[in-house]
């Protein structure tokens, strides 16, 4: 097996993004903002999913802390709109983790 072990800083990354992704408020948001045309306001993710505004704003905390969304501030509000170049990672990721070689970007 010519696989290599991955090192602990990578691993420690690749943790944060499985746990990101293990909640299924998280999944279901990212996916409403991955089919989103454009960024979309906390109010417009609560009018959508139906559920609380402090519940959707510490989702999109946790998602944005591992860089799965992006924040961008249009006056008064915060738009969050889906990081592709980071999402598009994970399944390099999980590749890693099973020792198969990763995709090239």
């Amino acid at each position: 097996m010519n696989a290599q072990l991955i090192d602990r800083e990578t691993a420690e990354s690749y943790a944060t993004w499985f746990k990101a992704l293990s909640d299924p408020t998280r999944v279901q948001i990212l996916n409403l903002l991955a089919l989103a045309s454009e960024p979309m306001s906390v109010g417009e993710i609560v009018d959508r999913m139906n559920i609380g505004q402090s519940t959707v704003s510490h989702h999109l905390k946790l998602l944005a802390d591992v860089r799965f969304v992006l924040r961008e501030r249009q006056g008064t509000s915060m738009l969050y709109s889906i990081n592709v170049a980071c999402v598009a990672c994970f399944p390099s990721a999980a590749d890693a983790v099973m020792g198969r070689p990763a995709a090239s970007a």
